[in-house]
C-alpha cells in the first residue's frame, strides 16, 4: 500500500477504495465508484437532515444535538475589557459526530507514537 498522503480528500478516498476493489478482482469503473460514494454520502446527509441517526459501521455515527436557548446578558471583550451586550439565542439543533471506541483508541495510539 502506498504511503498515506498528508491530506485525505474525497479523491484520495475514492482512489484507495478503487485500488482495494481491483486487488480483490472487482471490475468497476472509477467514475462509477465515485458516483456511488457521492450518492451514499448525500443520502446520509439527507437522512441526517430529517433528524435520523446515521451510522457508518467502524467509522462512527451522525446525529443531532439539542442546544438550549440562551438569555441575553452582559459579557466582556477579553482584549479591551469593554463590557458588551450578548444577544439572546433561541434553542436549536446542531449536527454531531461520534466515533466508536476502536477509532478513538487508534488515534490515541498514533498520537503516543508521534510524541
Amino acid at each position: 500500500m502506498p504511503k498515506a498522503p498528508q491530506k485525505w480528500t474525497a479523491s484520495t478516498f475514492t482512489t484507495t477504495v478503487y485500488e482495494q476493489l481491483t486487488k480483490k478482482g472487482a471490475k468497476v469503473k472509477k467514475s462509477d465508484l465515485n458516483a456511488a460514494i457521492q450518492q451514499a454520502f448525500e443520502s446520509a446527509v439527507t437522512a441526517g437532515a430529517r433528524g435520523q441517526r446515521v451510522r457508518f459501521p467502524s467509522i462512527g455515527a451522525m446525529a443531532w444535538r439539542e442546544v438550549k436557548a440562551r438569555k441575553a446578558g452582559k459579557g466582556r471583550n477579553p482584549f479591551t475589557g469593554e463590557e458588551i451586550m450578548l444577544k439572546a439565542r433561541p434553542a436549536s439543533r446542531k449536527p454531531r459526530w461520534s466515533f466508536p471506541k476502536a477509532v478513538k483508541d487508534a488515534y490515541a495510539r498514533s498520537a503516543r507514537k508521534a510524541a
